[in-house]
């Protein structure tokens, strides 16, 4: 709490000087351990009332002023870590999910989902890696015709968004994946995506693959525009069908 009036701004400083995510237990001084736990207890109830994964920044505006927000995650990430939950990254936030080795005990209220199509999943893989891309782009990486509906059924699961239009002629809508596509497949952010090593361990690429063959590496920040890409405004979404047209007044 602050007194006189004034924010209670908590500055967490290690004994060198240096700030840091240092859990709780780490603090030297006692009111600095205080003020973590505090910030602590509420970024967990914040999250805990959360059906989404709760950003940075949301955390940031209503966590006291001056909350050093990677080292309060931290710290409810330690406090957690070995719990029947656990909190984990989903791209720039944070959320409560079931720990890894107790989710056979969910596997009977598990909501069996429809099995998507070999080419939806080449389809997903192709955004996945080379987001953001247009319908034309994956039609020539994958070398044949991609129907609108494989791309609805992707956009119905929530994996796929639109992300904006190519400012080349035409204006094609590019797409990307979203956070409930990290969530799904355990993803704290697209740079963990298996690379090549992983994916041949894995028998999903060839062991001879062609001596120039190499992965796109995924957008660091999937969530900002390309250099080439506009942002989807009211009247793209209306030409989409994604937005009810505005009638005049009866």
């Amino acid at each position: 709490m602050d007194d006189g009036g004034q924010a209670n701004v908590i500055h967490l400083v290690e004994e060198d000087g240096s700030e840091g995510d240092t859990p709780v237990a780490d603090f030297a001084n006692p009111g600095a351990r205080l003020h973590l736990a505090e910030a602590a207890r509420m970024a967990e109830a914040i999250v805990f009332a959360s059906a989404e994964p709760v950003s940075a920044r949301a955390l940031a505006a209503r966590l006291p002023e001056g909350v050093d927000v990677a080292a309060v995650m931290a710290e409810v990430a330690r406090v957690y870590e070995k719990r029947g939950v656990n909190l984990v990254r989903v791209g720039d936030g944070w959320a409560f999910r079931t720990a890894g080795d107790l989710a056979f005990l969910m596997s009977r209220d598990a909501v069996q989902q429809k099995k998507l199509s070999r080419a939806a999943l080449e389809v997903l893989a192709i955004i996945a890696y080379h987001q953001p891309v247009t319908r034309a782009e994956i039609e020539e990486i994958r070398g044949v015709e991609t129907s609108k509906g494989t791309l609805d059924t992707l956009m119905e699961t929530e994996w796929v968004r639109m992300r904006g239009r190519r400012r080349t002629p035409g204006r094609p809508v590019t797409y990307g994946t979203s956070d409930a596509f990290l969530d799904h497949f355990g993803l704290a952010e697209l740079r963990d995506l298996p690379g090549i090593d992983e994916l041949k361990g894995a028998g999903l690429l060839s062991a001879r693959m062609p001596a120039n063959f190499s992965m796109p590496l995924p957008p660091s920040d999937p969530g900002t525009l390309a250099e080439d890409e506009d942002e989807l405004t009211d009247i793209d979404l209306e030409e989409l069908g994604l937005l009810t047209p505005r009638g005049g007044d009866d």
